[in-house]
């Protein structure tokens, strides 16, 4: 495909036309979600792969592992779309992650150019320029994190952070199992916590995510950044940010002053 026939426009936004339509984000408007449905939501290479297999371990840990096995036929039989958007087209129960800006970036300039689906860029200087702008498939992030951060404080949404998962994995799934209501003992966390290591995500990733695992499970490091951020960037990115989040608690959860200092 043409790079331009590779992405289309819906309500100001670029998205990815190999892999969802504008029928199916319209038919999203009449989604009835069920009661217990929890929705993660996360911006491009922010972590939500990761995110997602440790919620599903912790929401399995009650099942033995004979209904486990019943529960992944199920799964199998049933050939859902994980992501909303790209499926067929109540109250929901939502965890949103976040990922500091710079981490953001560099991970999705290198996710595109490895990603056949998706279009390449010649350059990490025209990625930067296009993601600083909101050019980019799923818009801007400077955006996306603002509008979730007028739901902080909502009771039926829960915040965290890639940093916070990645310094304490376990602290970090206490948190989440309690505003879900998981129940689990000490064992099962640290269990699950091997389990969805970096090194050991990456290790499965072509058993878990076939041919686009390598795309999806590159260093999984914070700080990768600042092998590529020129000084230039580095204010660009800082001004940037002070004007879409500064003062916000969506800021004070990212840690930028801690995460992105040059």
């Amino acid at each position: 495909m043409a790079p331009e026939d590779m992405m289309f426009s819906y309500r100001g936004i670029s998205y990815p036309s190999t892999i969802t339509s504008p029928e199916t984000l319209e038919a999203l408007k009449s989604f009835e979600a069920r009661d217990d449905d929890v929705i993660l939501v996360g911006y491009p290479k922010t972590g939500t792969n990761w995110l997602e297999q440790m919620v599903k371990e912790l929401a399995d840990a009650r099942y033995t592992e004979e209904e486990m096995k019943e529960r992944i036929n199920a799964e199998k039989k049933l050939e859902t779309f994980q992501r909303l958007e790209l499926g067929d087209p109540g109250v929901y129960e939502i965890l949103v992650l976040v990922r500091n800006p710079k981490d953001t970036a560099v991970s999705y300039y290198h996710f595109s150019n490895n990603l056949p689906l998706s279009p390449s860029f010649d350059s990490w200087d025209e990625f930067f320029a296009d993601f600083m702008n909101g050019k980019l498939a799923w818009g801007s992030y400077f955006d996306h994190l603002a509008e979730w951060n007028k739901y902080i404080d909502n009771e039926r949404i829960i915040t965290i952070s890639y940093e916070e998962l990645k310094e304490d994995p376990i602290l970090g799934m206490k948190k989440i199992a309690s505003f879900f209501g998981f129940s689990l003992c000490e064992e099962d966390f640290s269990r699950i916590a091997k389990k969805t290591s970096f090194k050991a995500m990456k290790e499965k990733c072509g058993e878990t995510h076939g041919k686009f695992g390598d795309a999806l499970f590159r260093k999984g490091v914070v700080g990768n950044w600042r092998d590529v951020f020129s000084e230039a960037q580095n204010e660009e990115m800082y001004r940037k940010f002070q004007d879409s989040l500064g003062g916000t608690k969506m800021a004070a959860k990212i840690k930028y002053d801690v995460y992105c200092k040059a």
